[in-house]
C-alpha cells in the first residue's frame, strides 16, 4: 500500500518546521510541489527552499503539478468548491501512479493541514477510489506567526477565540481571528474594535499593522493593494479583538 504524508510546512519561515516534518519529507520517495502560476511561484520556492535545506534522503525526488482553477464565477460557492476539490482528487490520482509501490509519498501543505486547508478532504476523497494510508504532520499556522509578530497573547485570561473566514464575519467576539478575507470585511466591522493585522507572516516580506480599526482600515486596505502587486499573491491574517 502506498502511503500519503500531508506535512504542514509553518506560516512561511522554513525555521517553522518541525523535527516530526523533517523525518516524514526525508521518508518520502516522491515530494509533489504544487505549481499555481507565476504569480505565486514564491509559494513554490518556499517549498523548494524546505526540501533543500531538510531534505537528505538521496533517493527522493521533487516532482511539480498543476493545480486547477476553482470556478469563482459559480453563484453557488459550496459547488464550485465541491468541483474544484473533485478536480484536484483526479489530479492526485494521477501523481499516485509516480509512487512506487509499497513507497511514500509527501504534499507539503502551507501552515497547518487542519485549519482552513482542503487537502486532508481531498486525499479523503482519493482513499474512495485508491487504497492508501495517510499520515498527517502538523504545522505551526498564520495564527500563531500572527500573535508572535505583533507580541500579543492570542486569547483573553478564561476566554474563548473564534476562528472565521472573511466571508463568514459578522458579529465579533471578544477576541476573532479571521482567515481568508479577500475582501477585508474587517471594513464593514465595529471601528472601536482593536486590529492586529499581518501578511507574508513568517517571510521576509513579513508586514503588521495594528491599532484601532477606525483609524488604520484603510492603511490595511492600501498596503494590502500595493502588496499585493508587487507580489502577485496576497496571504493575511488579523485579529479583531474588543478593547479593555
Amino acid at each position: 500500500m502506498k502511503t500519503i504524508l500531508i506535512v504542514g510546512i509553518g506560516a512561511g519561515n522554513p525555521e517553522h518546521i518541525t523535527i516530526q516534518a523533517i523525518n516524514a519529507l526525508n521518508r518520502a520517495d516522491v515530494l509533489f510541489i504544487p505549481d499555481k502560476g507565476a504569480s505565486k511561484a514564491d509559494l513554490a520556492d518556499l517549498r523548494r527552499e524546505i526540501i533543500a535545506r531538510y531534505v537528505t534522503n538521496p533517493a527522493s525526488r521533487t516532482l511539480g503539478y498543476a493545480v486547477p482553477r476553482r470556478d469563482a464565477s459559480n453563484p453557488d460557492y459550496g459547488a464550485g468548491v465541491d468541483d474544484w476539490h473533485a478536480a484536484l482528487a483526479e489530479r492526485f490520482a494521477g501523481l499516485l501512479s509516480e509512487v512506487p509501490d509499497n513507497g511514500a509519498c509527501a504534499f507539503l501543505v502551507w501552515g497547518d493541514p487542519g485549519l482552513y486547508d482542503s487537502t486532508i478532504r481531498i486525499v479523503e476523497r482519493l482513499r474512495q477510489t485508491h487504497p492508501v494510508s495517510v499520515e498527517i504532520m502538523p504545522g505551526i499556522t498564520s495564527v500563531q506567526a500572527l500573535t508572535a509578530a505583533h507580541g500579543i497573547a492570542l486569547n483573553r485570561i478564561g476566554e474563548p477565540v473564534q476562528i472565521t473566514t472573511g466571508r463568514k464575519l459578522g458579529t465579533v467576539a471578544d477576541d476573532t481571528i479571521v482567515m481568508l478575507d479577500g475582501q477585508t470585511a474587517f471594513t464593514e466591522a465595529d471601528p472601536d474594535l482593536e486590529i492586529f493585522w499581518g501578511a507574508y507572516l513568517g517571510t521576509p516580506d513579513e508586514i503588521t499593522i495594528s491599532g484601532r480599526l477606525g483609524d488604520v482600515a484603510s492603511q490595511i486596505v492600501e498596503t494590502r493593494q500595493t502588496a499585493r502587486a508587487r507580489h502577485g499573491w496576497m496571504m493575511d491574517t488579523y485579529l479583531l479583538r474588543k478593547r479593555d
